[in-house]
């Protein structure tokens, strides 16, 4: 019966996501989310935007969702994911409608905003769980991973966004005290002087802990920071905290395992080294012998930033975080369902055009005979 409900309700939903599939989402800038939460923090504009900007961003990574193979789309995981997307999205449409000056309008769209947020805090390992339920029981060839991990990707991109949107409304608007007691600085989730030593050694502490539970030890951390643009002072930037956090965290756990791994019977461990500079356009976080995630490559990237590793064989991986110096130039990294992207999931991989070296070495002689 519950099946029924959801099918009918996709059904009823169905020319809606088409419809909003067809507008392109909307990136704002860093400059833009702060000078909002500043200057003109209105509740009614932000209802107005987000009763037409998240139906438009869900309607978008709905559609793709739609375009993975069917094995996949039938697993449990995927099928709840799905669930939650269309649930979402129904809860915001019984908004278009609504009074935007009604101040009774304002709180059930919060309320729902909150429900919402916390119905998707489980996306990530569900959707994850999916692809695994899915490799165990059909395998998958080069073709559907490459198509997988491409929509994973955007896919992870898109809530990473969406979230963004969520969070900055119930931390602006869904509470009577809009400052937050833990961090009184913050503009919604976002610090205008992110203190990045400072979020890297919490990261690293926290990091440390879960290495001295498992291995008994940890190594220390070199903290140095380079300030092209003002000497001699703390280096800050424009950012979400709990982002910078993420990306740091997940590579400083894996960097402490792969330490603590390869130089077991050492009787010191070598510390992991990160350097944080700021120049005029780019900030720029190095943590030694880190090994990063997918994930962490999205939220750098979310904002133009970006995630990279560098590896040598015999001394390590150098892992590299890039952020955005500048908020006007921080803008949402958003993906968008048109052709090309539809075109993507049908395009089948091309014959590679290089040789691949056999297992056994043949034997030179047959070519001089001839």
């Amino acid at each position: 019966m519950r099946l029924l409900r959801c099918v009918m309700k996709s059904c009823s939903l169905g020319p809606h996501v088409e419809r909003y599939s067809r507008f392109s989402p909307s990136p704002l800038s860093m400059k833009q989310f702060i000078d909002f939460g500043t200057q003109n923090a209105c509740e009614r504009t932000s209802f107005a935007f987000l009763r037409q900007e998240l139906p438009v961003r869900l309607a978008n990574i709905l559609k793709e969702i739609n375009l993975l193979p069917d094995h996949l789309l039938r697993t449990p995981s995927v099928r709840l994911v799905h669930s939650w997307y269309m649930q979402s999205f129904h809860e915001i449409l019984e908004f278009k409608d609504k009074n935007a000056d009604d101040e009774k309008v304002h709180y059930d769209f919060t309320d729902a905003v909150i429900k919402i947020r916390n119905r998707h805090n489980d996306v990530v390992p569900t959707m994850a769980q999916g692809v695994v339920e899915y490799k165990e029981t059909y395998g998958i060839d080069p073709v559907t991973s490459q198509n997988v991990q491409y929509f994973l990707d955007r896919f992870f991109m898109s809530r990473i966004s969406i979230r963004m949107l969520l969070n900055q409304h119930t931390l602006l608007f869904g509470g009577k005290v809009r400052v937050n007691p833990a961090h009184p600085n913050q503009i919604g989730s976002i610090d205008p002087h992110c203190l990045v030593a400072e979020v890297v050694k919490d990261a690293y502490d926290n990091a440390r802990r879960l290495c001295d539970l498992y291995y008994m030890n940890s190594p220390e951390l070199i903290l140095e920071e380079f300030n092209g643009k003002e000497k001699g002072k703390a280096v800050t930037v424009v950012y979400v905290p709990s982002h910078l956090y993420h990306m740091a965290f997940e590579l400083f756990k894996n960097a402490m395992r792969a330490t603590m791994e390869l130089c077991e019977d050492a009787a010191r461990y070598p510390p992991l080294h990160v350097q944080v500079a700021l120049g005029n356009e780019d900030l720029t976080v190095k943590a030694g012998y880190g090994y990063g995630l997918p994930i962490s490559r999205l939220y750098a990237r979310y904002f133009q930033g970006d995630l990279k590793l560098y590896s040598l064989e015999g001394y390590g991986t150098d892992a590299v975080i890039y952020i955005r110096a500048l908020s006007t130039e921080s803008v949402e990294r958003l993906p968008v369902y048109n052709k090309s992207a539809w075109k993507h999931y049908r395009t089948m991989q091309e014959a590679d055009d290089w040789c691949v070296p056999s297992k056994e070495p043949k034997d030179m002689t047959t070519y001089r005979s001839a």
